[in-house]
């Protein structure tokens, strides 16, 4: 006596993501993304857009470094980009970093190209999604950026709202003592 096997639905095949500004059948790929340690190459410059939109162009150096026989470290490779932040990190850049300074940096890598008398021109661009100085050489004090900070400089005459008396994270944590002098953990 033969066996039937129960037939399953026929799963739908994935499609591809597409943008909403692409032609039907037009696919997105995304762009490549480069996470590492750079050097500045010069101190970030920071512009602001026509639109009001700041931005910041950043040169970095990422190097190679390996050990000869010796035991010595010797430069490698270096690739050369050009990064750019926009809006509030370009700001927080242009604010915390300087010329030397060796840092992570995560952005996807771009092809900008253009016309100089006649000729086409390409390089590589990255657009910086996020960026800070490394703590291998260096210490950092961090503070939080004011996201309102744009608001206030335009209007200078209103004040900041007053955290409420009854928030247990603004308050001071030395003088609970439930906990004792060690971790609850």
């Amino acid at each position: 006596m033969a066996r039937r096997h129960r037939r399953l639905p026929r799963r739908r095949r994935e499609q591809p993501r597409t943008h909403p500004h692409l032609h039907p059948g037009d696919h997105l790929m995304p762009l490549p993304t480069l996470t590492g340690t750079a050097r500045l190459v010069a101190d970030p410059e920071l512009r602001i857009t026509p639109n009001g939109a700041p931005v910041c162009t950043i040169r970095l150096a990422f190097n190679s470094r390996k050990q000869d026989p010796n035991g010595n470290w010797i430069d490698g490779d270096t690739f050369w980009i050009r990064g750019t932040a926009w809006k509030q990190l370009a700001e927080n850049a242009a604010e915390t970093l300087a010329k030397g300074m060796e840092v992570i940096v995560t952005g996807e890598l771009r092809t900008e190209s253009w016309d100089k008398d006649g000729q086409k021109h390409q390089q590589a661009a990255l657009m910086i999604r996020s960026i800070g100085p490394s703590l291998t050489g260096a210490t950092a004090r961090v503070t939080k950026a004011d996201r309102n900070s744009q608001q206030q400089r335009q209007q200078p005459q209103q004040q900041r709202p007053q955290q409420p008396q009854n928030d247990p994270w603004a308050s001071d944590t030395t003088q609970n003592t439930s906990w004792g002098t060690e971790p609850p953990f």
